[in-house]
């Protein structure tokens, strides 16, 4: 049986069709980008609205607990402090 190591965590930024940022955490990065591009069932209900989303920044996290906590860092950043953190 195949198991999803717990240190395989990543925090990512996608940028959609109206150039609108969308921050979450995953720990398969392949299989999120497409349940929020809608080829797979799943995916946030944003992404679902704002349809093509493109992947614009990724950081590896070595756990769950490390991605949640940057995620909510990143989720209180300005625009600005983001659209900087992807450059």
């Amino acid at each position: 049986m195949d198991t999803i190591p717990q240190n395989n965590w990543w925090v990512y930024l996608l940028e959609c069709k109206d150039d609108s940022l969308y921050c979450g955490i995953t720990n398969n990065l392949e299989k999120r980008l497409k349940q929020h591009n809608g080829e797979i069932k799943g995916g946030a209900k944003y992404t679902r609205s704002h349809l093509p989303c493109k992947l614009v920044y990724k950081e590896k996290s070595a756990s769950r607990s490390e991605a949640l906590q940057r995620e909510a860092a990143i989720k209180k950043m300005s625009k600005d402090e983001k659209q900087a953190l992807i450059r």
